[in-house]
């Protein structure tokens, strides 16, 4: 099987990493808007630089990956759908929903495969929450708490085009919840701050959010990120029920100490951020991806899995904008399940 992944900056370059140790993968071709960057990482794994996206196609590929900036996306979605190639990307499709729309029509039309880079569902603690949850062991459930705190912002520049905290650093809690409860959000309220350093106004962003999101069911959840999380990386879920409760996220390295004085202590070592956090995730889904191409296994997260997470993200800035609550049915796209 040869792969084409178009980026190799950073998340472009870990996957580049993890397929070439794939055996299934017989090699690589990688492009990326600075040819130096990918003619360097070609070099390094004894892969294939491509000058540019044109000759991904031309040469000939099995699958495409997409690690680009998001603004390229949809358009390279299409693209490879029109080629009749299996697609994976890094979330999100596109920064709003017409153009994210677009690009899974292109997929449906074409009848080819587009999975979505959503890493926590591969994530043990993750997996190991929904499988308590679909086996009844919780009972009931009643609340949920999604933490989402990144421990340095990211670069200005890169700000403006992320598409905000909702859309970039909470969709992965929205995806994560409707997968581990196998339930929709039908309604919001989000409020958000940017009391922070001055590139956040800049940006037209804040630097921490909180949302209150109630499930169709009526299960109620909350999720709250921030960027200036100074102790660590935190990412967490707390699923309470009327059995149990429990928790993902929490170890020896989770950036929280207990003011008790029989309380664990701090962590020598706090998560530093999420390619150290969701390595093995991340090395998962790529390898999915390719169980996927091979025919072995269904699509574990496609395109519309990642609409309805953007739409609950668009519900949020329009609820944080307007100040009120947002149904979710005001947003456009249709809902699927969250369990298949």
């Amino acid at each position: 099987m040869r792969i084409g992944v178009i980026g190799t900056g950073r998340i472009g370059t870990i996957h580049a990493n993890t397929l070439s140790r794939n055996r299934e993968v017989g090699s690589l071709i990688l492009t990326d808007v600075d040819p130096a960057r990918a003619q360097e990482l070609a070099l390094r794994l004894g892969e294939t630089a491509a000058p540019g996206v044109d000759e991904i196609f031309k040469w000939g590929v099995d699958a495409v990956v997409i690690t680009t900036a998001t603004s390229a996306h949809a358009e390279l979605i299409g693209r490879a759908a029109r080629s009749g190639l299996p697609v994976f990307c890094e979330k999100p499709i596109a920064l709003d929903l017409p153009g994210t729309l677009h690009a899974i029509s292109e997929v449906e039309a074409a009848g080819t495969v587009l999975q979505m880079g959503f890493q926590r569902r591969f994530d043990t603690g993750y997996t190991g929450a929904r499988d308590a949850v679909s086996a009844g062991r919780l009972g009931r459930l009643h609340t949920v708490r999604a933490v989402t705190s990144d421990q340095v912002p990211p670069a200005p520049g890169w700000l403006r085009l992320s598409g905000g905290l909702y859309r970039d650093a909470l969709i992965h809690d929205f995806d994560a919840l409707r997968w581990v409860t196998g339930h929709e959000v039908v309604e919001v309220y989000a409020a958000g701050s940017d009391a922070g350093p001055p590139m956040f106004r800049e940006a037209g962003d804040v630097d921490t959010g909180a949302a209150l999101l109630t499930l169709d069911d009526g299960t109620l959840a909350t999720a709250t990120a921030t960027r200036l999380n100074g102790a660590g990386y935190d990412v967490r879920m707390e699923l309470a029920g009327e059995l149990d409760q429990i928790v993902v996220g929490l170890d020896d390295r989770t950036p929280i100490a207990s003011t008790e004085p029989t309380g664990p202590p701090a962590a020598d070592k706090p998560w530093s951020g999420f390619l150290e956090r969701f390595g093995p995730a991340y090395e998962a889904e790529l390898g999915a991806f390719v169980e996927v191409v091979l025919g072995q296994r269904a699509n574990p997260c496609d395109g519309r899995e990642a609409l309805q997470a953007l739409r609950i993200a668009e519900a949020c800035e329009v609820s944080r904008r307007e100040r009120r609550q947002v149904a979710l049915a005001e947003i456009p796209g249709r809902a699927e399940s969250a369990f298949r």
